[in-house]
């Protein structure tokens, strides 16, 4: 493969991985794992240091540049920016609209990943599998957190993106979800559609600062702890799953103005339910949140297996072509 269908294909990665980041329960990090990048991208991210400027400064720009991987780091990125702008206002519309669709494509891939990434343990014992159940368990608590009340001030913005660019190249947790429950999700949503890239310029900052941190520390754990490590992501993968499963019952909503039903209310607390008699969604709740009345709503049960299967199918067809591939990106 020539190097510019190399890196077109690392582009395309970055297309999948930033699609993944848009939605709340799904990491990109995830993608960046099931497509056989994800050492090599916390390798080149970690060699983003003040080294850099010893090698600029005694082999020049050319050296310095390959030294981090510099070509695939642009490809990659290139990729999540466009596809972050690109497809914003479309998983908004499919959140809202066939959620139960986009939540079953991602269960299925997640389904997948599960299997996927749980196959890199080399070795197993005691301490992949306590890892398995300590990353489960700490998943689902994740999942399971009510959001908390937002704010638009830019230090609590640029925290936030450090916290969520740290979720975000973990598979399982979702920066998004994280964005979620820190209360800012819908306000970055907003800024990506609208292009308000004075307070995306924040986030993006913080970001940056949390991920050549937290690059460092994954990469020190794959070194020495490779197999409790891809255990514990795992165990994120297998905690993830309650969080994208497709059928939900809201227990409590946000109310804008106390006393006023608020059409356009955002879901606040929500459970996992059995797609049958139990999904429905409000029709009316009182100024506490409280959840009065539901609307039985068609389940799509056999579409949802259908997308469900299709979203499994994909991650092996990537393996498979990954494996097929006589070079990888370089």
């Amino acid at each position: 493969m020539s190097n510019i269908g190399a890196y077109f294909l690392v582009f395309l990665k970055g297309l999948a991985m930033g699609a993944a980041d848009v939605v709340p329960g799904v990491s990109g990090g995830t993608i960046a794992f099931i497509t056989g990048i994800y050492e090599k991208l916390l390798d080149s991210i970690s060699a983003v240091n003040f080294g850099l400027f010893k090698i600029l400064k005694k082999d020049g720009i050319k050296a310095a540049w390959n030294s981090f991987n510099g070509t695939f780091l642009v490809s990659l990125f290139l990729g999540i920016g466009v596809s972050l702008f690109s497809l914003a206002k479309g998983i908004e519309w499919l959140l809202e609209f066939e959620p139960i669709k986009l939540w079953a494509f991602f269960f299925g891939l997640v389904l997948a990943s599960i299997i996927y990434v749980g196959k890199q343990i080399e070795k197993w014992g005691a301490g992949p599998i306590i890892g398995i159940i300590l990353g489960a368990v700490a998943a689902y608590s994740v999942t399971i957190l009510p959001p908390l009340a937002s704010s638009n001030e830019l230090w609590y913005m640029f925290i936030c993106g450090m916290l969520a660019i740290c979720a975000m190249i973990l598979p399982g947790i979702s920066g998004s979800f994280i964005l979620l429950i820190l209360g800012v999700y819908q306000p970055i949503i907003e800024a990506l559609s609208d292009r308000n890239f004075s307070l995306l310029a924040v986030v993006a900052a913080g970001c940056v600062v949390g991920l050549l941190t937290f690059a460092r520390i994954l990469k020190w754990l794959f070194k020495k702890f490779k197999n409790v490590t891809i255990a514990v992501l795992t165990g994120f993968l297998v905690g993830s799953l309650n969080k994208i499963w497709p059928w939900k019952k809201v227990d409590q909503m946000v109310i804008k103005h106390a006393g006023e039903i608020d059409e356009h209310a955002e879901p606040f607390i929500s459970a996992s339910v059995l797609p049958g008699s139990d999904y429905d969604v409000p029709s009316a709740w009182l100024s506490t949140g409280k959840v009065t009345d539901y609307i039985p709503q068609d389940p799509e049960i056999m579409t949802a297996i259908a997308i469900m299967v299709g979203g499994f199918a994909l991650i092996f067809i990537m393996e498979f072509v990954a494996k097929k591939m006589k070079k990888d990106v370089e």
